[in-house]
């Protein structure tokens, strides 16, 4: 096996710099548009869905972690701050001692559905209009080919 690198084409380079490009873009327009329109930063509104995503509007801490696939210290601190503004509560864990839960309030979940349907229209209108039916069905495609690879990866 060569040393060299396996350099990308100018066509490889340029759609990997294009795909960064609208990641970032994309990401920082979201961002700034959440806590225009709901107060909420990327973060909380993650957190959010990620709960009530769940029956139970809760999950262990451990698993919201890694659900989200952050650290767990990124989350704690992220939970400390959501708890003082009303948006989740931590409970403890009736068959863990040392369990932890994170339930969204009544607050968050007030707050999160009030958020999204603003959201959801600024993704329409940011990238499911103006890529079609097709490409949307593409672009899941392509994502999750890409999200196996990253699973199948050693942790």
């Amino acid at each position: 096996m060569s040393d060299e690198p396996h350099w990308l084409s100018p066509a490889e380079q340029h759609a990997w710099r294009s795909f960064i490009r609208l990641h970032q873009r994309l990401i920082a327009t979201l961002a700034r548009d959440l806590q225009a329109h709901a107060k909420l930063s990327a973060a909380d509104f993650e957190v959010l869905v990620a709960l009530t995503d769940t029956a139970e509007g809760r999950q262990r801490f451990q698993d919201l972690a890694k659900t989200i696939d952050w650290e767990q210290s990124r989350l704690s601190h992220q939970i400390a701050r959501m708890v003082k503004r009303g948006l989740v509560a931590r409970d403890e864990c009736p068959d863990d001692g040392r369990g932890v839960f994170v339930a969204i309030t009544a607050t968050g979940r007030t707050t999160i559905e009030a958020a999204a349907p603003h959201h959801v229209d600024t993704i329409r209108r940011l990238v499911i209009d103006p890529i079609g039916p097709d490409d949307v069905a593409t672009l899941g495609r392509i994502s999750n080919r890409i999200l196996e690879q990253l699973d199948n990866m050693a942790p």
